[in-house]
């Protein structure tokens, strides 16, 4: 088993980071490897372990034959290699050699690499100089030259047939609002997998994933009716402005191209920064498995998403230890409010330095809002949110802004999507009420503004509660995507000492989901 992670990479002076124990736990592919993993974490089946100051650790494992398997990890990719049959990346092997550097750090010496392991490295140094090379000396004309006109005659062709079937999505919809919306939940869904198969041959998957989803709204309960006005204006927003792309703006056109389905590039200068990693997720989206990694610029301030995909019931193979700062490039993807981007080079790992600049929980609807004029199809927008705690509320818990006198705008500087601060006297609209025993100027009095409701996906994980034992009733620092459903926390802060004033300083981040 053998995968690199992330771009080949160059060593460099930095100190390199040592991972903690849940970090190491969330590279696992699934929760049978973190098992199996765990129980290779300590130092009995180990010998032979070693590490170095380019952030490569190794070690021989025991397992049932007669020879150990040979596992070394580049800690700054991260990368793996093991001499076991597995498929999985990284393997238990791996896992469990990176476990037990987490919890006993003197069982891995400095050491000069042993042959195989600066064998596996010097080949890894090797394709990286020839891989940054390829490109620019002949890894294209290797292929033979790019035909640009047939190209842009497949492109001509192909948003003819999304022409099309917007067309005739419109039409579609003036018949649904012309029979009336009451009367959908007799057609079945039959009438909307038949829509989007149009739209799949429109090559629109866009459209036709959109379609998928109103076939849903009429089973989804009380209210469905506006619920589905509401996502069939979105849907026919989308259908205008595609045929309507050539009058927009160029970021806002190329958020359409994207909406709708069409395949684009990473392009621009790429942004060197100290990436640190926020959050990383699956979900499953079909028949693939989607992976998706926040991470911030401590540099540039920005807010990043990498996107990788698995098979299903496979985990993507992209992993980052979540909680560490990433010494990288990364190229973003064009469109309005976009913040997609594909990694580049790496150039190491360090150790984490707390978390990103928060603002207020009243300022962060302001902030969504903004977003969505740069993408009106925005479902959620990421948030740093800073001195929050999590309360109770009458349908769920919210989190609410600890001093009850704050004023909502944000500081300079803070952390909401790489986007400006809302400005002072922004203020949350349509949050849920107070309980009544709650005090009028508690913390958690929604009616001032300072409270957001958190998303209902959220209440059902353990997440939640590991969010109100890290609080403990104090203020904390908190990452999730803020949408038209709420707050979805993704990762916390641990809020370490009390400073002066009911502050607190950042501790080490704590993963929920």
């Amino acid at each position: 088993m053998q995968l690199s992670h992330g771009g080949e990479t160059s060593p460099t002076g930095a100190p390199v980071a040592r991972w903690s124990v849940e970090q190491v736990l969330a590279l696992a592919p699934d929760a049978a490897s973190r098992k199996a993993g765990t129980r290779l974490g300590a130092a009995g089946p180990w010998s032979g372990t070693g590490s170095d100051a380019t952030g490569a650790v190794w070690g021989l494992c025991k397992g049932s034959g007669s020879t150990p398997y040979r596992t070394v990890v580049d800690t700054t990719g991260p990368a793996y290699a093991c001499s076991c049959p597995s498929r999985k990346f990284p393997c238990k092997h791996a896992l469990g050699l990176l476990l037990l550097r987490a919890s006993d750090d003197a069982a891995f010496r400095p050491a000069e690499p042993a042959d195989w392991v600066a064998t596996w490295l010097a080949g890894r140094r090797a394709r990286a100089a020839q891989t940054g090379g390829s490109s620019a000396a002949g890894g294209d004309g290797a292929r033979g030259p790019v035909d640009t006109d047939a190209a842009r005659k497949r492109a001509e062709r192909r948003a003819e047939r999304v022409t099309g079937g917007a067309q005739e999505l419109e039409q579609r919809l003036g018949d649904l609002l012309r029979g009336g919306l009451a009367a959908t939940d007799r057609s079945g869904y039959g009438l909307w997998e038949e829509t989007a198969a149009r739209m799949v041959d429109a090559q629109a998957p866009g459209l036709a994933a959109r379609v998928r989803e109103l076939g849903a709204i009429t089973g989804s309960g009380a209210g469905w009716p506006v619920r589905l006005l509401e996502e069939c204006a979105l849907l026919h927003l989308l259908d205008t402005a595609w045929l309507g792309r050539d009058r927009l703006p160029d970021p806002l056109a190329a958020t359409v191209r994207t909406r709708v389905g069409l395949p684009m590039s990473a392009e621009g200068p790429p942004v060197r920064d100290h990436w640190l990693v926020l959050t990383q997720y699956d979900t499953p989206d079909g028949k693939i498995v989607t992976r998706r990694i926040w991470l911030y610029g401590r540099g540039s301030g920005r807010t990043a998403l990498l996107l990788s995909f698995g098979a299903a019931g496979r985990s993507p193979d992209r992993a980052l230890p979540v909680g560490a700062t990433i010494d990288a490039e990364l190229t973003p993807y064009p469109g309005g409010g976009q913040l997609r981007a594909e990694p580049g080079e790496q150039f190491g790992t360090t150790a984490s330095a707390g978390p990103p600049p928060g603002i207020a929980a009243a300022a962060a609807p302001a902030v969504y809002g903004n977003a969505l004029r740069e993408d009106p199809w925005l479902e959620a927008w990421p948030v740093t949110l800073r001195d929050v705690i999590p309360v109770p509320s009458k349908d769920g818990w919210q989190l609410a802004d600890a001093h009850a006198g704050a004023q909502p705008g944000a500081p300079a500087g803070a952390h909401a999507g790489a986007q400006p601060g809302a400005p002072a006297g922004a203020h949350a609209d349509a949050q849920p009420d107070s309980t009544p025993d709650e005090p009028a100027d508690g913390p958690a009095d929604a009616r001032t503004g300072s409270a957001l409701p958190i998303a209902p996906a959220a209440l059902s994980r353990p997440g939640l509660w590991k969010l109100v034992a890290l609080s403990g009733g104090g203020p904390v620092t908190v990452f999730g995507e803020l949408g038209h459903r709420g707050f979805d926390p993704f990762a916390a802060w641990d809020p370490g000492e009390r400073e002066e004033g009911g502050g607190t300083t950042g501790g080490s981040l704590v993963q929920l989901v």
